[in-house]
């Protein structure tokens, strides 16, 4: 097994989003706000949040959620956030005129969001 592939367990369901355009470090605070929690508890909070990138984490977390139910058979009910977790995708870079002939950089970062459910099980909850 490579070190970079991560072996996934039976009873669990992943999604990747790619591309996704805002900094890691913002996307980041969302996914840390739905790590641990039950689906329906994170699909609630992400869809009441202020924030403009709960949209895209939300449609990543439902991606999540179907596959586990049609890929894997399992139960919707008892699926939680077992891991969420950002890395960093392509940078677009830009530039901006500024005096006596100069540029200045801008960066354009893009993030890449991987949600991985689990089926909680009894021996989980004690």
């Amino acid at each position: 097994m490579n070190k970079k592939t991560k072996e996934i367990s039976k009873p669990t369901s992943r999604a990747i989003g790619k591309m996704i355009r805002i900094s890691p470090y913002k996307l980041n605070l969302e996914a840390k706000s739905i790590r641990g929690k039950k689906v329906d508890d994170a699909l609630s909070y992400l869809e009441f949040s202020k924030k403009r990138i709960s949209n895209t984490v939300k449609d990543t977390l439902e991606s999540a959620i179907a596959n586990a139910e049609n890929n894997h058979a399992l139960d919707i009910d008892k699926l939680y956030v077992d891991e969420a977790f950002v890395g960093k995708n392509m940078v677009m870079k830009r530039w901006r005129a500024r005096a006596r002939g100069r540029a200045a950089k801008i960066l354009k970062p893009f993030s890449q969001l991987t949600i991985i459910l689990k089926e909680q099980n009894i021996e989980d909850t004690k």
